[in-house]
C-alpha cells in the first residue's frame, strides 16, 4: 500500500505538470509560437500521459482508503499523503467531469 500511495502521488504531479504544462502551450498558441512547452516532446507526452491516467489510480486509492475506514483497520500511511491524494481525486474529478 505504501508503494502503490507513492505512485498515485507521483502520477497526481504529472497531472498538475500537465494542467500547467496546457496552460504554458494555450496562451503560447495565443501569442503565436506553435511550438510545445518543452522542447523534448517525449518527455511531455509522458507526462501528460501519466497525468491524465491519474484519475484511474486515484480512484483505486479513494477507494482501499474508503474500505479501510469501513473495517477500521489502522492505516499506516502518512496522513500527507492520504490528503493529498485524496484532495487530488476531488480536484481530478472537478477538471474532468464537472469544469
Amino acid at each position: 500500500m505504501r508503494t502503490f500511495s507513492k505512485i498515485v502521488l507521483l502520477c497526481n504531479s504529472c497531472f498538475v505538470i500537465a494542467c500547467i504544462l496546457r496552460l504554458v502551450e494555450h496562451y503560447k498558441r495565443k501569442a503565436g509560437n506553435f511550438d510545445g512547452a518543452i522542447p523534448l516532446q517525449p518527455l511531455e507526452s509522458m507526462v501528460v500521459i501519466l497525468g491524465y491516467g491519474a484519475i484511474f489510480l486515484s480512484a483505486v486509492f479513494a477507494f482501499q482508503m474508503l474500505y479501510f475506514f469501513v473495517i477500521k483497520k489502522e492505516n499506516t500511511l502518512p496522513k500527507w499523503i492520504v490528503i493529498t491524494n485524496l484532495g487530488m481525486f476531488i480536484v481530478q474529478i472537478w477538471y474532468f467531469f464537472i469544469s
